[in-house]
């Protein structure tokens, strides 16, 4: 309840209850903004931007999905605007990632001996409509229909475009598990 009512407040412009929202969200809303921009001042300026925009946009919330969900929604797409805009790549995976799993169709487990600093290097490495969808699929959780409304893409080209990522990742993960890479 006590969410609802600085949300309230915040639609009718209440500075304070702005801020009180903005320092409940802006850590978590900053980490998710530099999984995907590299510089950590571009990453602030997403998150700011962000926050800005959710501001502005807070008729549009409707209490469907937890503020935290609609409000990271609004910080990816700002981060995939700000790379789109600049033609820069996407920052990957985190050392935590390296045993990628759970995908619909196989597994995404890594061979040994891989670092993450290779699987950072081959998912940065990817085209970029295959980047966004994996990274959007994997770091983020989230599933095909709500990567096709972020990107603007059909579930099916989601869908379609994860499993050719994740085939170039592997390729290019087995060319380095067996010396033929780097």
């Amino acid at each position: 309840m006590f969410q609802e009512e600085l949300i309230e407040k915040c639609r009718n412009n209440d500075r304070r209850a702005q801020m009180r929202l903005y320092d409940s969200y802006c850590d978590a809303m900053y980490t998710i903004a530099t999984r995907y921009v590299k510089d950590a001042d571009d990453a602030r300026d997403v998150t700011q931007e962000a926050f800005i925009k959710a501001f502005r946009n807070l008729d549009q919330f409707r209490g469907d999905v937890t503020f935290g969900a609609w409000l990271k929604r609004i910080v990816i797409n700002k981060s995939i605007d700000f790379l789109k805009a600049r033609k820069e790549h996407l920052r990957s995976l985190d050392e935590g990632y390296l045993q990628i799993a759970d995908a619909e169709d196989e597994d995404w487990s890594v061979a040994d001996g891989i670092t993450a600093d290779q699987v950072r290097e081959a998912v940065e490495g990817l085209p970029e409509k295959y980047r966004y969808v994996v990274m959007l699929y994997l770091l983020e959780g989230y599933d095909h229909a709500e990567i096709s409304g972020i990107l603007g893409i059909t579930e099916n080209t989601s869908r379609t475009q994860l499993l050719r990522g994740k085939r170039k990742l592997k390729d290019e993960l087995k060319h380095l598990r067996y010396g033929t890479g780097y």
